[in-house]
């Protein structure tokens, strides 16, 4: 853009080096070279000055924050797959378009739902602390750590979306037989080639799965769609994995659940109120029924670089004059 000023971009986390070389390169690129999270007094100053908001999922851009917007803001570009932190139609009634990164972390968030449904049946985070704790591990005897298979057992993905087929096409190489509860059902030829059963009511759905994987956006439709009335729909020696966002799931029905013994476990890469985690689970986590992760589902290097990437090029297309290649809107969500 050698013709013109360059856009004020303020980003409110830090990125690779990579991509912020590349943002100061092109852009008026603010950055936040110590990561400590920005306030929400401090993400409405950023909203003030900035041309373009980078946001990531932690920044709540909510309509405070957007009703101290000045003029000047025209593009939140987050950098994140999911907008659930953004309220988007307030900044579309503001005249602000918003973008995100979609398709970027579809096989690295699918890789981490897979190591989940692996981990939880086979006890795999229980087995690793036998090795690293106070006590000696006295050898292999036939009784001891038993698991369960998970060859042959059904895996009910709710969200067929990018990730959830991701899911879906890893699990079948592990031996899962896979269904699928949707918004809309998949076209014929993706249902064909997943072997996947379709299940217009996720009650039903729940009530048969061995696996239940949740691999949907979070918006106020999904807000708790496993409730405790779902939850209990499902078998007892059924486990939930949830990858996608904390919201989705109650956990304070889930955990005492797992406590009840009226589920077998649980593998959580997200939760409801991150970064605080619910105590009921970390305390099932320290007793070995359930699996934590601090939301890495998304956590590889080539993904954030990816990410970043897409960012740069909303803001370049956006400023250019065209419409961004991953705006979103409300109907979208």
């Amino acid at each position: 853009m050698p013709n013109r000023k360059r856009p004020l971009v303020v980003v409110t986390r830090k990125l690779p080096d990579i991509v912020e070389t590349r943002m100061r390169e092109l852009f008026d690129a603010r950055l936040n070279l110590d990561d400590k999270p920005m306030s929400h007094a401090d993400l409405a100053e950023a909203a003030r000055v900035a041309d373009v908001l980078v946001p990531t999922i932690t920044d709540h851009i909510d309509a405070a924050v957007l009703g101290q917007s000045g003029e000047k803001l025209k593009l939140i570009a987050n950098f994140g797959n999911g907008v659930d932190n953004i309220d988007v139609a307030t900044a579309l009634q503001r005249g602000i378009t918003v973008t995100n990164t979609p398709g970027v972390l579809t096989e690295d968030t699918a890789d981490m739902t897979m190591a989940l449904i692996l981990a939880v049946p086979r006890r795999l985070a229980e087995g690793s602390t036998v090795l690293s704790g106070d006590k000696d591990w006295s050898g292999w005897t036939p009784t001891w750590m038993l698991g369960h298979r998970i060859w042959g057992k059904r895996l009910g993905i709710i969200g067929m979306g990018r990730i959830g087929q991701a899911v879906a096409r890893r699990a079948r190489a592990f031996g899962l037989q896979i269904h699928y509860h949707n918004r809309r059902r998949v076209p014929a030829e993706v249902e064909e080639e997943l072997e996947a059963t379709y299940w217009e009511s996720l009650d039903q759905m729940l009530a048969r799965m061995d696996i239940i994987s949740v691999n949907c956006p979070h918006t106020p439709a999904t807000y708790h769609l496993l409730s405790a009335r779902r939850l209990k729909l499902m078998r007892p020696d059924a486990y939930v994995v949830n990858t996608a966002r904390g919201e989705v799931i109650d956990e304070n029905a889930l955990a005492r659940m797992i406590e009840a013994g009226e589920l077998a476990g649980t593998g959580l890469d997200v939760f409801e109120n991150e970064p605080a985690v619910n105590p009921k689970l970390v305390r099932l986590a320290r007793a070995g029924k359930v699996v934590l992760l601090p939301h890495m589902g998304s956590a590889t290097m080539e993904g954030r670089i990816d990410m970043g990437e897409k960012v740069i090029i909303n803001i370049r297309t956006f400023m250019d004059g065209h419409r961004p290649p991953d705006r979103v809107l409300p109907s979208m969500l």
